[in-house]
């Protein structure tokens, strides 16, 4: 790792962009490693669903990497927005395949929508993607079954699942979190296992439904 650009934390995503595309590893490396909490933010959700996190995380990196080489500054968006595009793409991409029976590991991942559990976390591109590929009844449906599936969660789970479930989809590392919350790393595990066995659950009993 080139320590230049460890030091120079203002060095933008694009001029490091453009030091990658001309051979820079380094400036590579320093990308991957500014991106890789917005991979667990992309991927955790899934995860929570059924997906298998290490997984889910190594395909949203691997969303990164072609971010970072086939980003063109000249098309008008940053740097962040193409990334979170990539990764986004990638994931859902390797998740419809495991619906469709390609990747056994993944075959119960469903997608549920972080905005439900952080308000203050930008998925608008994302739910933008959805809206133009559907009509406004099946928006409307859609919606109804994330706001029930909101609803029927946030009853479930107890304060400190809550505290968990907000932190460990904003993207910290279960360290990160067992801080936060003045627990163990091995509570924040249960804690993010017993979520995952609620979502499950509730979805088993049919309280989130695609449209």
């Amino acid at each position: 790792m080139n320590i230049e650009y460890e030091k120079n934390s203002d060095t933008t995503d694009e001029s490091l962009c453009a030091q990658a595309a001309s051979g820079d590893r380094a400036a590579e490396e320093t990308l991957v490693l500014r991106y890789t909490r917005l991979v667990r933010v992309c991927a955790r959700p899934f995860f929570l669903a059924g997906g298998d996190s290490e997984d889910l995380i190594q395909e949203g990196m691997l969303g990164l990497l072609s971010a970072i080489r086939e980003f063109r500054p000249q098309r008008g968006a940053s740097f962040r927005t193409f990334a979170e595009l990539c990764v986004r793409r990638r994931i859902i991409s390797v998740v419809r395949a495991a619906a469709a029976g390609k990747h056994t590991p993944l075959n119960d991942s469903v997608s549920l929508d972080p905005s439900l559990f952080l308000a203050n976390q930008d998925f608008t591109s994302f739910g933008m993607a959805y809206h133009q590929h559907r009509n406004p009844e099946d928006v409307v449906i859609h919606e109804e079954n994330l706001s029930a599936l909101e609803e029927a969660i946030r009853k479930g789970l107890t304060r400190l699942e809550a505290k968990v479930l907000a932190y460990y989809l904003n993207g910290l590392s279960y360290a990160e979190i067992a801080e936060e919350v003045h627990r163990s790393t091995k509570s924040v595990d249960n804690a993010v296992q017993r979520v995952r066995r609620k979502i499950a659950q509730y979805l088993s009993r049919g309280e989130y439904s695609e449209s």
